[in-house]
């Protein structure tokens, strides 16, 4: 806005005006990022938690580390196919309502799992897990950018994002806490205590979602009616200076670039599944047999994936290159996973450092890569591209676990797995650095 502008609109200088927006952006940033980080930092502990409950359950079910894998898996296929639904319904009901019918679902579930007693059971009720979660994220992506313009979303993005690497510092121990303590009590091993006490936040989260959550600016009664016309206009002159973008998903499909953004996420995920199901199983392949050291050991992991996840979108926003700050992530991630699959047998300390990068990498390419789509889409087009390509893309999920089981029942280690896992997430370099290209506009 110019000198002229801003004057015209009672600001004194467009100095004064831009405080004012950073005062706004700072009050909305206060009131949505943290309910929307404790609801992710529960997603990812509900989600992730089999991983600790591994630790115990496969003796007493039984079950092969294929059975294991294939169910942390499918958890991607309930994901898969809701996700796009998820996000339709979301244009049509509001952020609030999709937001709350998504956490108490999937809290539901996960008190669920504690029944586990046969295989069946246990692929129907991760799936059903997955199909509740379906749409969470992509639907934050999407609610994100009704509230900030894209220079200031990175940052945003990263804060949220963050609450994953951040479940595990606080799920981590939490968890070897549980098991450790109170196995037997009630009549109930470790495993079964972790998903009923773990799933209980998740359904009081919807709750609270209901309550205090706004839809939309407009909505929103904690902003005076000043501060909505200023972020307004804000929003409205970004969009405008950001070119043509699509605003059509049936357009959006026939463009290769929704593709490209798609397989290149596909690879990201695949190496981040794989931490996520297997890390706790990594550390005890290390020499670390005590759950609660091996939650300890989790988190630190994750307090550096948390730290750099946030770096990232900080350094995103201030030099506005997220395609070259996701490209230096995935192969730092990549170099990780490799380490940890050439050192694991010979070099424990060696490999939980490379445990470390790997996490680290990984975790900070997301915040830089949902800066990409936007890029392209707008609209409707974004509401749906976003939760397409979360949904194809975690079929990943699905793939990377089970393969990683499969190899371990067949070979009695991890580490091809994990070497494959690593040359899927350099590609996702790879393919960035052929294929997307920064706007011009």
């Amino acid at each position: 806005m110019s000198q002229t502008t801003a004057l015209s609109v009672g600001f004194r200088s467009e100095g004064e005006r831009r405080a004012t927006l950073d005062a706004i952006y700072s009050k909305i940033a206060w009131r949505l990022l943290p309910l929307l980080f404790i609801l992710w930092m529960l997603a990812w502990i509900d989600r992730t938690n089999i991983g600790f409950a591994k630790l115990q359950m496969l003796q007493d079910l039984g079950f092969s580390e294929t059975i294991y894998g294939l169910g942390a898996g499918i958890f991607f296929i309930g994901y898969f196919l809701f996700e796009v639904p998820s996000n339709m319904l979301l244009l049509r009901i509001g952020t609030r309502k999709t937001l709350a019918r998504i956490t108490i679902g999937w809290g539901a579930a996960c008190i669920l799992m504690l029944f586990t007693q046969s295989t069946w059971y246990f692929y129907i009720v991760r799936f059903l897990l997955g199909a509740f979660e379906a749409g969470f994220q992509p639907g934050v992506i999407l609610y994100l950018t009704f509230w900030f313009p894209a220079h200031r979303r990175a940052k945003a993005f990263a804060i949220f994002m963050s609450a994953a690497a951040v479940s595990s510092i606080v799920g981590g121990p939490i968890a070897g806490l549980i098991i450790n303590n109170l196995s037997g009590v009630g009549g109930l091993a470790g495993w079964q205590w972790l998903f009923l006490i773990e799933g209980i936040p998740s359904i009081l989260g919807g709750l609270v979602v209901l309550r205090f959550l706004s839809d939309m600016p407009a909505q929103a009664s904690w902003l005076s009616s000043e501060e909505k016309e200023l972020l307004r206009t804000d929003l409205a002159a970004e969009s405008a200076a950001s070119g043509h973008r699509e605003h059509a998903f049936g357009a959006a499909l026939r463009d290769r670039k929704l593709w490209l953004l798609t397989l290149t996420y596909f690879c990201i995920v695949a190496a981040n599944a794989t931490l996520a199901f297997f890390a706790p199983s990594l550390v005890r392949e290390l020499g670390i047999t005590d759950p609660l050291n091996i939650g300890l050991l989790i988190g630190l992991l994750y307090m550096f994936g948390a730290g750099f996840q946030v770096l990232n979108g900080h350094l995103a926003d201030n030099i506005k290159n997220s395609r070259l700050l996701c490209i230096v992530a995935v192969l730092v991630g990549a170099a990780g996973l490799a380490g940890v699959g050439i050192l694991a047998g010979s070099n424990p300390i060696l490999a939980f450092i490379c445990l470390v990068i790997a996490v680290s990498g990984t975790m900070s390419a997301f915040p830089v890569y949902w800066q990409m789509p936007n890029f392209f889409l707008v609209g409707a087009a974004a509401a749906m591209g976003i939760a397409f390509i979360n949904s194809i893309a975690n079929l990943a999920g699905f793939g990377a676990p089970f393969m990683m089981g499969a190899i371990k029942d067949a070979t009695g280690s991890f580490s091809t797995g994990l070497l494959i896992v690593a040359a899927i997430e350099a590609c996702a370099a790879l393919l960035i650095i052929a294929f997307i290209r920064r706007p011009s506009a």
